[in-house]
């Protein structure tokens, strides 16, 4: 960590304060500064003292980052970092400092939510400053009036996909001119609210970037434009920090979650951010590394991440829901029903509570009390993905196919990146017998996560459903490739599709399969005993290896299971066929003396 970096914290902590931008200063900016050990923070006096304007300006030029952080060739297209001349932030500064008062007051308003306030105190103002809160305001404003009129119509068919703003172009016309990074962040907002406009939206944030490297709003933003891995692949070289810079490991950290495909490259850059010379002690990135964990399915080395969090502060609640989400996939009730009971008293309020204590009742079975809080925590944040999807699948559980997919087309409009949404409504069309509607849906969610087994697998018993066979064959070949090594499920649903066409090759290959699993794992004999059975009666038939038959169904015939009478039908007819040769080579022999 470099002084640079320092003080780029602390003029984010300042600057996105100013501008109302309170979760980029205090969730980010001051937690990411504290986490840093007081050593580092507080260097000796002797240590040279970068300058008051660089450090407000952030004229992170690439020559000035530390060692910590090696420098690469960005790319040709990449935006430089920008610096506003000196006499224009001189000018600024004098207009800033008139106003200062009510710009003070105008923070004052927009931080106890009173944002028409805000606006009535700077009609008059001239500085950039200013006019960011101005516009950021109307927008708070607006969108609040928006957000009202669009829960009066929750449940309804007539909902939109989302709260209409009828004021954003008009903002958005304010500011297409804008060359200050704050009213290139406004801009970038404005246009992810228009539709057909994600494009502009990324440029602009990127742009903000490049004037304000600081601002995690901006980052997030631009976070949320990204619609896939290969997306975020291209953009990252056009980012005017290199990729070995602490920002952009930690948005491409987030933006891998956001999309729930992070990888041992994201864990990888999670612990170099928390090694000593970063961020040792940042409960956000340590969060961040939670969550990868939990996307990759690794949910003990998760949990293992949360509880450390919670053990260095225990009123945390952000990504509490994802905490929760494990303790409920691992079964674990007595810790999250305490885990709720905690956080409820802390504060019911948040969507990440909410989430929380409807993950506890989903758990209980009680479906109606956890669709209850997961609405909720809509109402409470209406782009709360994870919230839509856990609505969905308590009213699947419900048997309310419809409500289901309701909630699920709520969720994918907040963000399509969420397969699970995708492949919510998949199965919420499934249960209604629509398999074609269902198809298009796990199409979908397979275009996001082409690993997924479990979606695969859900195609290819739609095809079954369907009749086809063939496609059906296709799919759970598929699935087969990431599958465990100890699955047999699959194996078992392609050999009696082969059956079905009558292949019987290749069903008893897959049966074979079956049993050697089977055995290798120890696993009981019911599991693979009409697969030894098929695999017997194929060898007798085609008089194969008869002695492997015989093995398979000694085993078979020496327990308890319901095919243990045919076993022992089969192994009499296996013992005679291997006694016949014998007996007539006897007879040959005989003749011949």
């Amino acid at each position: 960590m470099d002084r640079e970096m320092l003080d780029g914290l602390r003029a984010s902590i300042k600057e996105c304060s100013e501008r109302g931008l309170f979760a980029a200063s205090k969730c980010r900016s001051s937690e990411l500064l504290l986490s840093v050990s007081p050593s580092r923070r507080h260097p000796p006096k002797s240590s040279p003292v970068a300058s008051s304007s660089s450090a407000n300006n952030q004229s992170l030029e690439p020559t000035q980052i530390s060692d910590t952080v090696p420098v690469l060739a960005r790319h040709p297209q990449a935006p430089p970092l920008q610096r506003q001349p000196d006499n224009v932030l001189a000018l600024e500064l004098e207009i800033e400092m008139q106003e200062e008062d009510l710009l003070f007051s105008s923070r004052s308003f927009l931080e106890s939510r009173d944002p028409m306030r805000a606006i009535h105190v700077l009609r008059h103002c001239r500085s950039a400053k200013a006019q960011f809160l101005s516009l950021y305001s109307q927008f708070i404003a607006t969108e609040n009036r928006a957000l009202r009129s669009w829960h009066k119509l929750d449940n309804n068919r007539h909902q939109p996909p989302e709260p209409i703003n009828p004021t954003v172009e008009p903002l958005l016309s304010r500011v297409m001119n804008a060359t200050d990074p704050w009213l290139l962040f406004l801009k970038a907002l404005f246009l992810s609210r228009v539709n057909g406009r994600r494009d502009e939206a990324t440029e602009s944030a990127i742009l903000s970037i490049a004037g304000f490297p600081w601002n995690w709003a901006a980052w997030t933003l631009l976070g949320s434009c990204i619609e896939d891995a290969g997306e975020l692949s291209s953009i990252l070289p056009l980012l005017p920090l290199p990729a070995t810079h602490p920002l952009v490991q930690m948005f491409q950290i987030k933006t891998m979650n956001e999309l729930q495909i992070p990888a041992d490259h994201e864990l990888d850059l999670c612990d170099r951010l928390l090694s000593p010379d970063l961020f040792p002690g940042s409960l956000w990135i340590m969060s961040l590394r939670a969550c990868v964990l939990y996307y990759t399915h690794d949910f003990k080395q998760s949990q293992t991440q949360f509880e450390d969090i919670l053990a260095l502060d225990p009123h945390r609640v952000e990504d509490i829901d994802v905490y929760s989400n494990i303790l409920y996939v691992t079964d674990n009730r007595l810790k999250l029903s305490r885990l709720a009971n905690e956080f409820l008293v802390l504060d019911r309020d948040r969507p990440e509570v909410c989430v929380l204590t409807g993950n506890l009742y989903s758990q209980r079975s009680e479906h109606e009390k956890a669709v209850k809080y997961f609405r909720r925590a809509t109402q409470l944040d209406r782009t709360y993905l994870s919230a839509w999807t856990l609505m969905g699948h308590e009213y699947v559980e419900m048997k309310n196919s419809h409500a289901a997919i309701e909630s699920y087309r709520r969720a994918v409009d907040v963000n399509r990146k969420d397969y699970r949404a995708w492949y919510g409504i998949g199965q919420a069309y499934e249960l209604l017998n629509m398999h074609q509607y269902a198809l298009h849906y796990y199409h979908n969610a397979t275009a996001l996560r082409p690993y997924d087994v479990r979606l695969w697998q859900a195609q290819g018993m739609c095809y079954e459903e369907m009749g086809k066979v063939r496609e059906a064959i296709e799919c759970f070949k598929r699935a087969l490739i990431t599958a465990e090594s100890n699955e047999i499920t699959i194996y078992l649903r392609l050999a009696n599709l082969y059956d079905v066409l009558q292949e019987t090759v290749e069903s008893v290959a897959y049966h074979r399969r079956v049993v050697e699993i089977c055995q290798a794992n120890g696993r009981p004999v019911q599991d693979f005993a009409k697969s030894s059975l098929k695999v017997a009666e194929h060898c007798l038939r085609t008089n194969g290896d008869l002695l492997l038959a015989r093995d398979y169904l000694r085993t078979v015939a020496a327990s308890n299971v319901e095919e243990v009478v045919r076993a022992a039908e089969v192994l009499k007819m296996v013992n005679a066929a291997l006694i016949k040769p014998s007996i007539e080579a006897e007879e040959q022999r005989t003749v011949a003396d």
